[in-house]
């Protein structure tokens, strides 16, 4: 969204979203907008407030060439091209020449965009490893990030300073998440690519990859991971939203479809995976895994929900929670992630193992 005539004078940047590949395939976004990097400082009020504007107010650039260089050991390099669209996406969905074999590892990579006269910017591309059984896919709002906006507009109205006015570093985590979090995601992997200097900037990979589905907006990609790094939080993919003010963005079936169809995109491009899902009641969130679990038996290996809204299960929610069960996928519902993550750390427990043990034992006497 254009912002006026200042914007113009800002430079164009392409910023990379995080990516992620298999053996055959890589996919990784990308937006082209003007503006500058943006600086999560804690400053006074309204200069906070400014900086959360010039987020959702931004002036993207359509008709951008961005091209994407990526190589991998000895396979021949990949160089693509890709135009940026209305809203300013270079979206890069690329058939990788053989061999570009995993490595054993789950470890991230790296590739080169380019664009204008010159300009260059590092991508991130996160590769699960052969080795690896389990991966991660968590929601975001409310999940690791306290909003403090589901239900009633009273609540929206008390809260809206978090989302319009609050760096990263003064948003309120989810209690017990960078536990369970560090302790599901497993520890770091220490994986690099052969011949590659240590980035200082690069994420740090964990044993078992993991990836974000959320319905914020695309324009928060740089606040939510400047909030994951200062939390300690695992880095991942984040499958964000392009917004507009219509019933499909701002609905909650928006909200189901999208995570639907994005957690869809993961299980199609890691079929050898099982993954953990992980959620909360304030969006659907147990309606859209439990269709997941019905249209990929055996593919689901636990289902976590973090209990924030105060209202009962709907009917498609308790249909959801009897698919679950009836396909026996432990199921963990609580306020806080602290007996899951005590118990990971008393036991140690081999989480690629254990699911089933460690979600029964966790969900001892937290509400179900």
């Amino acid at each position: 969204m254009p912002i006026g005539p200042l914007s113009r004078r800002a430079p164009v940047r392409v910023q990379p979203f995080f990516g992620y590949r298999n053996a055959s395939r890589l996919t990784l976004n990308a937006r082209a907008i003007r503006s500058r990097e943006p600086e999560f400082e804690n400053r006074s009020f309204w200069r906070d407030f400014s900086t959360m504007v010039s987020q959702y107010l931004s002036h993207e650039v359509p008709g951008l060439p961005v091209e994407l260089e990526y190589s991998y050991g000895d396979a021949p390099g990949v160089t693509h091209t890709a135009v940026t669209g209305p809203e300013g996406f270079a979206r890069f969905d690329i058939d990788l020449p053989a061999p570009c074999i995993p490595p054993k590892r789950t470890r991230w990579e790296k590739a080169t965009l380019r664009w204008g006269e010159g300009e260059q910017a590092t991508a991130y591309i996160l590769t699960p490893g052969s080795e690896t059984q389990l991966g991660i896919i968590s929601d975001i709002d409310d999940t690791i990030l306290e909003t403090g906006i589901t239900g009633n507009f009273r609540k929206i109205a008390r809260n809206w300073k978090r989302v319009m006015a609050q760096m990263p570093s003064q948003r309120v985590i989810v209690p017990g998440a960078s536990a369970f979090y560090a302790a599901i995601g497993g520890n770091t992997a220490g994986a690099r690519e052969p011949g590659r200097a240590i980035d200082a900037l690069a994420p740090e990979a964990r044993v078992r990859p993991v990836f974000y589905v959320s319905s914020s907006p695309w324009n928060l990609f740089s606040y939510l991971v400047t909030f994951k790094r200062e939390r300690g939080l695992p880095l991942g993919p984040v499958m964000l939203r392009d917004w507009g003010f219509n019933r499909k963005t701002l609905g909650k079936e928006g909200h189901g479809s999208h995570k639907r169809d994005a957690i869809e995109r993961i299980l199609s491009m890691f079929p050898e995976l099982k993954f953990a899902l992980i959620g909360d009641d304030s969006q659907k969130d147990l309606s859209a895994f439990g269709s997941i679990v019905k249209a990929h038996p055996g593919r689901i290996a636990a289902v976590f929900i973090r209990s924030v809204a105060d209202e009962p299960l709907s009917d498609e929610e308790r249909r959801a929670k009897e698919v679950i069960e009836k396909a026996d996928v432990p199921l963990w519902t609580g306020g806080d992630y602290s007996s899951a993550a005590d118990f990971l750390e008393q036991t140690q427990l081999d989480f690629d193992g254990g699911v089933e043990r460690l979600v029964r034992t966790a969900s001892e006497g937290t509400p179900g």
